[in-house]
């Protein structure tokens, strides 16, 4: 089993006994405020996803064995 896995069952575990409401708010805090971090964008972030996304909606893009094989073939040209 692996690190994280038993990591996981011992902090659910720790949860599930816990009747301490601050030790708990204070958990679901950390948890709400992890979660916001990891899905704020900004909005230049945003533009350019946004750019992204029409650009492979549009066909302009290159699948990756294409750029590998055109990648190597200029390190065989240096």
């Amino acid at each position: 089993m692996s690190t994280a896995s038993q990591l996981k069952k011992n902090l659910i575990s720790r949860i599930k006994d816990s009747k301490d409401l601050n030790f708990l708010n204070a958990l679901q805090t950390i948890l709400d405020y992890s979660e916001q971090a990891l899905f704020q964008l900004s909005e230049e972030q945003e533009t350019a996803i946004e750019k992204g996304r029409n650009e492979i909606k549009d066909g302009n893009f290159f699948k990756n064995d294409e750029v590998i094989s055109e990648m190597k073939q200029w390190l065989k040209k240096k």
